[in-house]
């Protein structure tokens, strides 16, 4: 049996283009309609996913092939066609991109894909870039493109009029500085810290309503799936996980498999509780600890508590700004360096370029997991790792995992439901 519902993948020609802003608009342009949208996320982001959020009201999922798998988008899929009266995929990067790619996972569940361009500095070569978007994959369900940061009706006349016949014009959007998504180097700024947020999202919705995107798309048939819940491994086990906005990259998935194998989840802020909770187990996930650095090391009785909590060789995971809190310092950008917890001997500090990108599996004593690592910092470290991951690309080494009694740490944001039973031995008290 299979559940009919509208959807819709926003894929671009490259990254920076403005899907994050338009699909957020169109969310909530929908949701303000008295509409149940559910959002989904192409590929590993956790910045993005946070302000699809707030404009949906409902959680952010992740749609990859290779990380989630193909089975697990479809029962995704499937459970939100179930509730939602319009789904809608954000697609990562440009839309042929990567290995699966944004078009690979339109293809494979027949959602038509939404080409979104940005006209700034383009004329007639709009026409060229949608045709070749259309076309350059026979088969892709392609619904049409919208223009976004036009200049105004002039310029917005000029690029309807490049299109080539066979090609819908969804309309354009201008140049905005109300509406655009302030961003810092790992992408967008989260979505807590965007004041004037809402007001953001209201007025993308508002320029939503003058295009096509204001019609619901065509419904899609999605086949019934599902995914069989894992043991109960953790069974009683009080897991602490690190909230706040120095640590903030959670996948919902990773959330919800802990919560199936049994786990109860006590969320802390080691930028304001004074110690840790009363737990088992504690994830330390990623985020931007190099912006709160002396807030962080002020933090003392924070520290102490982690301290005492890895003594008693009691489990603690770490990954990319949890692995940058766990060593003896960290230091920004402009070079301002800070003591952090000194769990892992070694220090980190902030570049100014990329340092680590890309899909990765590693394979640890508890089993194999598949993620992705993103970061700009640089990590000196005299212990030799566990493990390393396995880039997804070329297979060659990729991020190092390190390892101290019952404390595991890494650069890798590792997704949990591809292996629920281990990340249950991650976590095992």
């Amino acid at each position: 049996m299979s559940v009919t519902c509208p959807a819709l993948l926003l894929a671009a020609p490259a990254s920076g283009q403005g899907k994050t802003t338009v699909t957020a608009g169109l969310a909530r342009y929908h949701r303000n309609r008295g509409r149940t949208v559910r959002v989904f996320k192409t590929g590993p982001d956790f910045l993005d996913p946070m302000i699809l959020e707030r404009a949906s009201g409902q959680p952010v999922y992740q749609l990859d092939l290779w990380m989630v798998g193909e089975h697990a988008c479809k029962a995704l899929l499937y459970q939100a066609a179930q509730e939602a009266d319009l789904i809608l995929i954000e697609g990562v990067m440009g839309l042929f991109d990567g290995t699966p790619s944004s078009a690979d996972l339109a293809a494979l569940f027949g959602v038509p894909v939404l080409a979104l361009i940005n006209a700034h500095a383009m004329a007639q070569t709009f026409g060229a870039v949608a045709h070749g978007l259309a076309h350059y994959r026979p088969g892709l369900p392609f619904a049409g493109v919208l223009a976004n940061r036009v200049a105004g009706p002039g310029h917005a006349e000029l690029l309807a009029g490049s299109l080539p016949s066979g090609i819908r014009y969804y309309g354009w959007l201008p140049r905005d500085g109300e509406i655009a998504l302030p961003d810092r180097h790992l992408g967008l700024v989260q979505a807590a810290e965007v004041a004037d947020l809402e007001a953001r999202l209201e007025s993308a919705a508002a320029l939503v309503a003058r295009t096509g995107l204001a019609e619901l798309p065509p419904p899609v048939s999605f086949p019934a799936a599902s995914v069989e819940p894992p043991a109960r491994l953790l069974e009683g086990a009080r897991i602490g996980i690190a909230r706040d906005t120095a640590f903030a990259f959670l996948y919902p998935a990773n959330l919800d498999t802990l919560r199936a194998l049994g786990a109860e989840l006590v969320f802390f802020s080691p930028l304001a509780d004074a110690e840790l909770p009363e737990v088992d187990s504690v994830y330390l996930p990623g985020g931007y600890p190099e912006l709160h650095l002396d807030a962080l090391a002020a933090n003392t009785s924070m520290s102490e508590s982690l301290r005492r909590h890895h003594q008693t060789g009691k489990p603690l995971y770490a990954e990319c700004g949890g692995l940058l809190y766990t060593l003896e310092s960290l230091a920004d950008k402009a070079g301002h360096r800070a003591p952090m917890l000194g769990l892992l001997p070694g220090h980190a500090a902030l570049q100014s370029k990329l340092v680590g990108l890309g899909m990765q599996a590693v394979e640890l004593p508890e089993g194999e997991l598949r993620g992705h690592t993103f970061h700009h910092s640089k990590l000196e470290t005299p212990l030799q790792p566990l493990a390393h991951g396995c880039r997804q690309r070329d297979g060659k080494p990729g991020e190092a995992v390190y390892r101290i009694d019952r404390l595991t740490a890494s650069y890798l944001h590792l997704y949990f439901a591809g292996n629920p039973e281990m990340a249950a031995r991650l976590f095992l008290p």
